[in-house]
Formats: structure tokens, C-alpha cells, sequence
């Protein structure tokens, strides 16, 4: 099986797609411009999805391999990775229900609770439960193999979202929608070479391993860093698993370690939140060290209000109206992108206030 190895190229839905999509509201960004956040529209369309527009490969139907169905007639299975403490997921799976229900669509759900094997037996068992159709939120990217030869022997689309697997696009599966992670890691760069004004030692909280939201948000932060800011020294690097729980306590290994530390780079969100409980313990003042983070969660945007986070790189987790909008066009014979990349806004000090309420 031969791996899908994600581009920045802006690839696209099907322009019937696109034209449909009532949330498609925001401008869109080019290649040379990642450090900019997309604009959003009024509080009216806050929060939804807006895919990027470019070019990029598309896959139709019979290119692979399944049959035609009306969806709302067609029973749509969705996996959950992880369990629903962290913001981003409830949101996610919030969405997709949200969605399921006003098309009318039958849904059915399973979480695995943050272990893989699980999560491959929540998919095969969906499939027999009579699933048509798969939405799964990957929990790693590799590992795949059964759940993909299942789906390709009864001919069952599959679209990932949020997280991508290695596994062929418009073969194993129809289409990936999510962030650009490297252009995320490249803005937090941004944000945090702002912020310590270039220079200082810094730290980064590292997500779990096994998926490409790590390593891609690793290498476009370390890429960024070492190309404008050389006057950055990275110390310390640590997984903190995407928890906040995990994420305080290896940031209070970190102040007994590296007393010195000037920002942190934390991944996502909960372990920056975690990181400010631990600087808060430690008794630190609020922006004595500069914190940059990634997923858009009220707590952390309310967290740059309170001064304790310098900046946060949206990574929008509300994916029901632009994957069931996917499906309908791809179950419908119109081509759809191989490689969705959706727009994220970020959060500063001159917005997190005022945008308080896009927050998720």
C-alpha cells in the first residue's frame, strides 16, 4: 500500500461542490501568505468551515470503484479517535451529529476512547452494522490495513478528517479535509518569534506520536524558527500527548530544568492550558513566559484575554457540513478533492476579545 504524502498545494472540491457550500465565505490565502489568518464573516457564520480554493487531484466514483447512492437514503458510520474531554473533540463529533440529523441522514457512532486497536474494531464493527458510508477521525496514521481491505471488498467510501492516514487517496479512501498542520506550525513560529522578539531559549510540548499532526506541526514551527530566528534556541522537547494533564506536568519538569525557558510552543491547546496551570503553580506572572498554541478553544482564547497566552493558531474541528457536503457530491458521481484543506483563523491579543465567541 502505497503512502499518501500530504502537499501544501491547496487542492479542492468539485467547483459544483464549492458553489454549493453556503459556508464558503472567507477569502483564501496563497502559498507565500500562510502567516496570515483567514478572514471570517459575521458572528451570524462564526465557526463554520470555508475550504481552501487552488488546484489539486480529485476523485470521482468510478474512479473508485464504489456505486452510486443517495445518500440520505444510506446509513453513514462515524469514528471518534479520542474521548470527549478535549474541546476539539466534542466539537467535532458535536458537528458531524449536528449535521447527520438536518439532512436527515442515519448515523451511527463509536468512540475509541484514545486506543487504536479499539478504533479498528469500532470501524469493522460499524461496517457490519450495515454502514455505507465511513467518517473516521484517524487516532494514528499508520495501521490501517484491515479496516481499508474491509471497506474496498463491500465498496464503502471513506473520508478522514482532521488527522490523515497513509494510505492511498481515491483507493483506499476518497478524501482527506483538514489544516494545513505545516502552515499552522509555520504561523505559531511566527506568533512566538513576535512575541520573545527572536531570541531566548524555548520549549516545545509536542502532540502524540503516530499521526501527521505532530510531525507536521513540528516541522513547519522548527522550519520557521530556524529561518527567521535564528536568535531562537529550541531546549526542550517533550511529548505532552495533547492533554492538558500531560501538558503540566512536562512543563514543570521544564521550570526545574531550563529556569530560563522565555516560550513555549505547545501543540495544542490543552497542553497550553496545562502549561499555564503549571507557571501559575510556580508562581509565575501572566506573559512571563510566552506561550503560543493551536486549535481555537474558548479557554485558550480567554487565556490570551487573561495575558497568559500570547497567541493561538486556529485549527477548526466543525467538519459536519463540508464532509456530509463531500459525500453527497462524491455519492452523486461529481468529483471531490483528494486533499480538502480547509482556511483557520488565529487569535491575538488585538482579536481574542472580540472573537471570544468563534471559539469552540
Amino acid at each position: 500500500m502505497k503512502p499518501h504524502s500530504r502537499t501544501t498545494t491547496r487542492n479542492i472540491l468539485a467547483v459544483g461542490l464549492v458553489a454549493g457550500l453556503a459556508l464558503v465565505t472567507g477569502c483564501t490565502k496563497s502559498e507565500s501568505d500562510d502567516s496570515a489568518p483567514a478572514q471570517t464573516s459575521s458572528s451570524g457564520d462564526a465557526g463554520k468551515q470555508v475550504a481552501e480554493s487552488g488546484g489539486g487531484k480529485t476523485c470521482a466514483i468510478g474512479d473508485y470503484g464504489a456505486d452510486k447512492l443517495d445518500l440520505k437514503n444510506a446509513v453513514v458510520g462515524f469514528s471518534q479517535s479520542e474521548k470527549e474531554a478535549n474541546p476539539f473533540r466534542i466539537a467535532e463529533t458535536a458537528s458531524i451529529k449536528a449535521e447527520a440529523s438536518k439532512r436527515g441522514i442515519k448515523l451511527l457512532t463509536a468512540n475509541a476512547q484514545s486506543q487504536f486497536s479499539k478504533q479498528i474494531s469500532d470501524v469493522q464493527d460499524l461496517i457490519a452494522k450495515g454502514a455505507k458510508l465511513l467518517v473516521i477521525a484517524p487516532l494514528n496514521s499508520d495501521g490501517w490495513e484491515p479496516v481499508l481491505r474491509s471497506a474496498q471488498a463491500k465498496k464503502i467510501p471513506i473520508i478522514t478528517i482532521d488527522r490523515q492516514i497513509n494510505a492511498a487517496p481515491c483507493k483506499d479512501y476518497v478524501s482527506f479535509i483538514g489544516s494545513d498542520f505545516v502552515a499552522q506550525g509555520r504561523r505559531a513560529a511566527d506568533q512566538l518569534i513576535e512575541a520573545t522578539g527572536g531570541k531566548g531559549e524555548i520549549a516545545i510540548l509536542l502532540g502524540a506520536a503516530g499521526n501527521n499532526v505532530t510531525t507536521e506541526r513540528t516541522k513547519g514551527f522548527e522550519d520557521r524558527v530556524k529561518a527567521k530566528a535564528p536568535g531562537l534556541k529550541i531546549v526542550f522537547k517533550q511529548t505532552g500527548e495533547f492533554t492538558r494533564e500531560k501538558g503540566q506536568s512536562v512543563t514543570e519538569q521544564l521550570i526545574q530544568s531550563k529556569p530560563g525557558i522565555k516560550a513555549i510552543y505547545a501543540e495544542n491547546d490543552e497542553m497550553g492550558l496545562g502549561a499555564v496551570n503549571a507557571l501559575k503553580s510556580a508562581g509565575k506572572k501572566p506573559g512571563a513566559v510566552k506561550i503560543v498554541t493551536i486549535d481555537g478553544t474558548r479557554n485558550a482564547v480567554q487565556g490570551i484575554a487573561d495575558g497568559w497566552i500570547s497567541a493561538v493558531i486556529e485549527s477548526n474541528p466543525r467538519f459536519g457540513p463540508l464532509a456530509f457536503a463531500t459525500l453527497d457530491s462524491f455519492t452523486q458521481g461529481k468529483p471531490v478533492g483528494e486533499d480538502i484543506v480547509i482556511q483557520d483563523s488565529q487569535y491575538t491579543g488585538a482579536n481574542a476579545k472580540a472573537d471570544l465567541n468563534k471559539a469552540y
